[in-house]
């Protein structure tokens, strides 16, 4: 398979974008089709690698052909596509308007011979100044006729004006295609001004980086730059790709990535990442990764891929849109035909007339814009925040949250750890830490790195051999001939080594030699400032099913769980155990409603995958983190699924408000219309108006505080 994404312009209508896929999946070498009107992105996935190009331009020109006015570039970011407003279709459409007003100074005469002239002259006017106007959407729709796509909102308009200048209502067919066109470029104006506000506030992309080489400092594109680089960045630049630094100290503003308006100072061996600015001193980074496995361009992928996984309701509204118009134009033609042969043809022109207001009315675009538009202004904002979801299903499905399951260590807790106390039993301090730090001193894991920082002297590597680490339970190695274990009590009980019960909290790391125990180190972890409030704030929300899952012993795992005041708690679990009873909570949760695990994505794939919303924190870094998640925290504040929940209820109402408001209006305008109490004028500026509501509803969230 051999995936492509071609970017474009000037085509926000999510009926066009289902003509173009369709027509698309009939292409042989096409296996899979996904378009984005928001992000405009038109993702394809070809069946070889053959020709690519070619087919790319075979592709293209298809898309121009259902689409006239859609353009392609090569633009490899979330940006604002803006409109070009053609200067053949402002002339035509201002005679086109010049010519309406005109129709309104031609008044029958008295005379029926005068009278006829007139009306013919008067429909002339009318019918030019149709055509000036409405060429574009009578064009299209004549296109997809031919192609056999019958049913669209193009159709409608045509159908609706077609009726009315049969009908002679030659002024409120113009009328119409007039409001329709401004409707449809101000429809335009309003979501390139949506998306360009929701790409602003991840304006994160550097577009240079100050590359520095034998002799000079060269500015150049980042995507040039190389895995050991060195590169230079000033006061007030943003760090354009992750690296190390190697000279200076500065204040980093870290706002743009996580929301939060803190700084933090970093130093010569800090790693940093792509996105922060540079505040105070000049700083060279040594670079660790390329530009496009940055973490500047992981987060803006994920972003611009955030809609390819439609939300429930998104799904709801493209199946209902795809049989909406055939069925408007099926009651059109009853209520046109229906009536008049039960209350005689000399009401034929009235129904006709009253199902023209209703195919004008039953356009469908302000509900298909708007609920992906909601969705969408929801992720940016989340982006914003330093959350980052990677679909629209995941955030709408933040709202049937009934569960959620914490891993504790870096989650709750702060994940740093610090020796509270050493108690040796066969040995000296010194020398049971000495023990402790050589089994220790090759495993990654964080209990291992507190112990080799407090003893904070050389290690000599050279003397250990037989290196042995068990996950969940501990480390054995062989130094001189002596076995040292280092471990939990599991480990203790693994090698039948007896050890003194210690009544006091904290994690417990047991040490033996030649199956001696030789005494225990306490370890401790802080809870994390939020991590209160969050727990606190989730209650409030009637999110009360709260558990920790975590390896540690249950002493301690119960002191943190009363403090947080979580009731479920989980101890001394492998991480295979931790799996079991995800899926034991999975299996007890309420029906339709979500279970979410949160974790710090380094060993907690399994059960970030297992769960209906996998969270990982501070891991944007990790691949199989990103992999395994379905919302990422670039940052590790708990808190930040408080403001993820708050943010998909947001959405969720600006999304029902949308739907609510946009069938009251449209129902309202038909029973009128129904009755024989409104126009077309009516008809048109109700959807016109309503369309432009729903849209600038749909952003409001862009706005408001989380």
């Amino acid at each position: 398979m051999n995936n492509h994404t071609l970017k474009f312009k000037n085509m926000n209508c999510y009926e066009c974008a289902g003509k173009i896929k369709n027509e698309l999946l009939k292409l042989s070498y096409i296996s899979k089709v996904d378009i984005d009107v928001l992000t405009q992105n038109l993702n394809l996935e070809f069946k070889d690698t053959l020709n690519i190009n070619q087919k790319l331009q075979e592709i293209m020109k298809l898309c121009i052909q259902i689409e006239p006015d859609m353009s392609f570039n090569t633009s490899n970011h979330l940006n604002e596509s803006k409109n070009k407003i053609n200067s053949l279709e402002v002339i035509s459409f201002s005679i086109g308007i010049i010519l309406f007003i005109i129709s309104f100074f031609i008044k029958e005469s008295e005379l029926s011979q005068a009278t006829h002239q007139t009306l013919i002259f008067k429909f002339y006017v009318c019918f030019a100044s149709y055509l000036l106007i409405g060429f574009n959407i009578l064009k299209k729709a004549v296109m997809n006729i031919k192609r056999g796509i019958i049913f669209d909102e193009n159709a409608l308009m045509m159908i609706a004006t077609i009726g009315a200048l049969i009908i002679g209502e030659f002024q409120e067919a113009v009328a119409v295609m007039i409001f329709s066109r401004v409707g449809e470029f101000i429809q335009d104006r309003a979501i390139n001004k949506s998306r360009s506000s929701i790409s602003s506030l991840m304006d994160i992309r550097p577009d240079t980086a100050n590359l520095e080489t034998n002799d000079s400092i060269k500015i150049v594109d980042p995507s040039k730059v190389k895995i050991g680089d060195i590169i230079v960045v000033k006061p007030g630049e943003k760090i354009p790709l992750d690296g190390e630094i190697i000279q200076g100290i500065s204040q980093l503003d870290t706002k743009a990535l996580t929301g939060e308006f803190l700084t933090k100072e970093v130093t010569i061996g800090d790693k940093v990442i792509s996105g922060c600015i540079n505040i105070t001193s000049l700083i060279k980074i040594k670079v660790e990764s390329e530009f496009k496995n940055s973490t500047v361009s992981r987060i803006l992928n994920l972003v611009e891929n955030a809609n390819s996984k439609k939300s429930n309701t998104e799904n709801f509204i493209t199946k209902f849109s795809k049989i909406y118009t055939p069925t408007v134009i099926i009651i059109a033609f009853i209520i046109s035909t229906i009536p008049p042969i039960i209350l005689g043809y000399n009401t034929l022109s009235e129904w006709i007339y009253r199902a023209l207001i209703f195919l004008v009315i039953s356009c469908p675009c302000a509900l298909v814009i708007s609920i992906p538009l909601s969705f969408f202004s929801g992720i940016g904002v989340a982006s914003k925040n330093g959350i980052l979801i990677k679909a629209s299903n995941h955030l709408e499905a933040l709202n049937n949250l009934s569960t959620i399951v914490f891993d504790k260590t870096g989650t709750l807790t702060e994940g740093k750890f610090f020796i509270t106390k050493v108690i040796p039993k066969n040995c000296e301090i010194d020398e049971l830490i000495k023990y402790s730090v050589m089994a220790e001193s090759f495993s990654n894991h964080p209990i291992a790195k507190s112990i080799i920082d407090y003893y904070n002297k050389p290690i000599d590597k050279l003397k250990i051999y037989k290196f042995e680490e068990i996950p969940g339970y501990g480390i054995s190695i062989c130094i001189d001939n002596d076995i040292i274990i280092s471990g939990n009590k599991k480990m203790m009980d693994k090698f039948n080594i007896n050890v003194d019960f210690i009544d006091e909290s904290g994690t417990k790391v047991y040490v033996a030699k030649n199956n001696t125990y030789l005494g225990c180190i306490l370890i401790s972890d802080k809870i994390k400032q939020n991590s209160s409030k969050t727990i606190f704030e989730l209650k409030k929300m009637n999110i009360n099913n709260l558990a920790m899952l975590t390896g540690d012993n249950n002493k301690t795992a119960q002191a943190i769980a009363d403090t947080l005041k979580i009731t479920k708690v989980y101890s001394e679990l492998l991480p295979d155990q931790k799996v079991k009873y995800v899926e034991e909570l999975l299996s007890n949760k309420p029906p339709k409603s979500t279970l979410a695990f949160i974790g710090d994505g380094i060993n907690d794939a399994p059960s970030l995958a297992m769960a209906d919303i996998g969270i990982s924190m501070g891991s944007i870094g990790s691949d199989a983190a990103i992999e395994a998640s379905d919302i990422v925290l670039i940052d590790d504040d708990p808190y930040k699924i408080v403001k993820a929940i708050k943010i998909a209820k947001q959405t969720r109402t600006i999304a029902m408000q949308n739907i609510v408001l946009s069938l009251t209006v449209k129902i309202l305008v038909i029973i009128l219309g129904a009755l024989g109490l409104s126009s077309m004028w009516t008809a048109i500026l109700s959807d016109v108006g309503i369309s432009l509501i729903v849209i600038l509803n749909s952003v409001r969230i862009l706005k408001n505080e989380i």
